[in-house]
């Protein structure tokens, strides 16, 4: 499979988590391979001087109902998470790692997290619930904890979050189909065009 999209992605992005729901048969449909490229978007922020477009009341308000509007249109389960913003370091340290170390559980491990996340509002900004939906998952939270620690693993999650703010990323979701950069999950239909 020559063709593929990588996909620069943080847990804490909602757009992300839509992105998540349509590319595995945006791939499927376009005989393409899906790159999973886990990144700190609150590096990126820091590094190109961006910001989420909540922080500004109006359109916070405008992008929360154009994500619902897309929800629908997917026919995914969608809803605001009341504890937004959420501090991912630990997040995407552990997605990272599990990635690096046990990727046969990584689609199962974020997709319990983004479901988590986006569709049961879960404050994963609390260790506890954190912990909680791990366990509900079959997934040991101390190992993942552990995993999150790993010195290796951190680097290796500062490198992608350098490679992905050198390829020219300043949000997520950001794909990219060989040097083509489409950023947002509304570019999707683009995303799909490149691939075909």
């Amino acid at each position: 499979m020559s063709k593929c999209v990588e996909f620069f992605f943080d847990l804490g992005s909602p757009a992300t988590y839509l992105a998540y729901t349509q590319l595995p048969g945006i791939c499927e449909q376009t005989a393409s391979q899906l790159i999973y490229q886990p990144m700190l978007l609150g590096g990126v922020f820091k590094a190109t001087g961006n910001a989420s477009p909540a922080t500004i009341a109006a359109k916070g308000r405008y992008m929360f109902q154009d994500l619902q509007r897309y929800a629908r249109r997917y026919g995914v389960a969608f809803a605001l998470n009341p504890h937004f913003p959420i501090n991912t370091l630990l997040l995407m340290r552990a997605v990272t790692g599990m990635q690096m170390r046990h990727p046969e559980r990584f689609i199962a491990f974020i997709d319990c997290l983004f479901r988590a996340l986006w569709v049961e509002g879960r404050n994963l900004n609390d260790p506890a619930t954190v912990a909680a939906v791990l366990s509900e998952h079959g997934f040991d939270p101390q190992a993942v904890l552990a995993l999150a620690a790993d010195e290796e693993v951190k680097a290796a999650l500062k490198d992608k979050t350098e490679q992905a703010i050198a390829r020219g990323v300043f949000g997520a979701p950001s794909l990219f189909v060989g040097d083509q950069l489409f950023f947002g999950q509304d570019r999707l239909d683009f995303v799909r065009e490149a691939l075909s």
